[in-house]
């Protein structure tokens, strides 16, 4: 459970409120329904809660803290918020709706390990000028830092990769002194890859009506040439 010291710290942290929640099974449909959305939230000392919250709401969510923003989780009973995680959403695999959101407590003053996705700015002029393509070699950069002051995301700048050789490596990653890169320093996130060159090939009769052609026309030439009368 967080402690009191930790409010200052809560500021930053995206905020979601749930209540208990007495329906389980099946019957859980019906809350879907009714736009209240089902959630487990689970760590720490404290123990597993089944909980509930406003569908809407947690939608919108979602996208906005994937599953390495801390989120400030409230629950009715007034206590301060809990710093959690998203660690799991349930998705119907055929309409796409969320089923179920997992949140996962954290210790904010224990160091934890998460997945920050990357953001492409920029414009290279290889892929502008040169034709190539765009190749990110690492969608995900991993960290560990304290849970508030994991990333939100790291931005990388194309503009620089001006040619086929140049490439953005996780060393060239700008990061704070209190968040450490897992990833090998050498590793590489982004380059551009040449245009492919079609090659048209030629199938064995075209080959050979192609000599054909060349030994007909030397023939040709070679019947043309009349043999000089000798003169007397």
């Amino acid at each position: 459970m967080t402690s009191s010291s930790n409010t200052a710290l809560l500021k930053n942290a995206a905020e979601v409120k749930l209540s208990n929640r007495s329906i389980f099974g099946k019957k859980v449909a019906n809350l879907r329904k009714a736009g209240i959305m089902p959630v487990h939230l689970y760590g720490g000392d404290t123990g597993s809660l089944s909980l509930q919250g406003d569908y809407a709401e947690i939608s919108k969510l979602l996208p906005r803290v994937g599953l390495n923003i801390p989120v400030s989780v409230v629950l009715e009973d007034g206590k301060a918020g809990e710093i959690c995680f998203v660690r799991e959403v349930q998705i119907h695999p055929l309409t796409q709706d969320i089923l179920h959101v997992d949140f996962m407590r954290v210790d904010v003053k224990s160091k934890i390990t998460a997945s920050v996705p990357i953001e492409v700015v920029g414009d290279s002029p290889a892929v502008r000028l040169l034709g190539g393509t765009l190749i990110l070699n690492l969608q995900l950069i991993n960290v560990e830092s304290l849970p508030l002051n994991v990333p939100e995301k790291f931005t990388i700048d194309i503009t620089p990769i001006e040619d086929f050789e140049t490439a953005i490596h996780v060393s060239d990653l700008s990061i704070e002194d209190d968040v450490t890169i897992t990833n090998p320093s050498d590793a590489l996130v982004a380059r551009v890859a040449p245009p492919r060159v079609e090659v048209e090939e030629v199938s064995d009769e075209d080959a050979e009506g192609a000599e054909g052609e060349v030994d007909g026309e030397a023939d040709g030439e070679a019947d043309d040439e009349q043999p000089e009368e000798q003169k007397d």
